[in-house]
């Protein structure tokens, strides 16, 4: 990937509502050169979504959100795809990664209730063949969600530099 279509994907990504034209003044290209590159990385896949990152915990909404760690043996010729798919295609799955270290997948679920997500675990992810053990830990509060921070800030917070 050019470096252009990189610069492009990092100003989308700080906010996908960035027209065209000012992605292209701000890289000094023109405006065609940016739309024919948004396009291109639309059809191939490279931009998937364009959304906005909400602090929930300012709205009435009551989501319980939990991650789960997910141990499971892989099937034989596909790997992890095969599991990771039968999970992802669940509508209360919101994410899905392949890790290293002491579990093979994690899992981001939300449920109405913590007995919602209990379910979930209990009724469709524990019994998957291959799975052999979940740990399921809810999240109580979010600080921090891709690089913006939810907490306002108020006076100096900058870290007091000593010798």
């Amino acid at each position: 990937m050019d470096d252009l279509r990189l610069k492009i994907l990092e100003l989308l990504r700080e906010d996908g509502r960035l027209p065209p034209s000012t992605i292209a003044t701000m890289l000094g290209v023109d405006e065609k050169t940016v739309r024919e590159a948004i396009a291109d990385m639309e059809k191939k896949h490279v931009i998937v979504k364009y959304g906005a990152t909400i602090n929930w915990s300012k709205v009435d909404d009551d989501k319980v959100t939990a991650l789960i760690e997910v141990q499971c043996t892989p099937e034989r010729g596909r790997g992890f795809e095969k599991i990771a798919e039968r999970i992802y295609l669940y509508p209360e799955v919101k994410s899905v990664y392949l890790m290293s270290g002491a579990y093979d997948l994690l899992v981001e679920i939300e449920g109405k209730t913590l007995k919602e997500v209990a379910s979930f675990v209990s009724s469709k992810l524990a019994p998957i063949e291959s799975v052999i053990s979940t740990k399921t830990f809810f999240i109580l509060k979010k600080y921090k969600q891709d690089g913006v921070i939810f907490e306002e800030l108020n006076g100096d917070h900058r870290l007091a530099v000593s010798p």
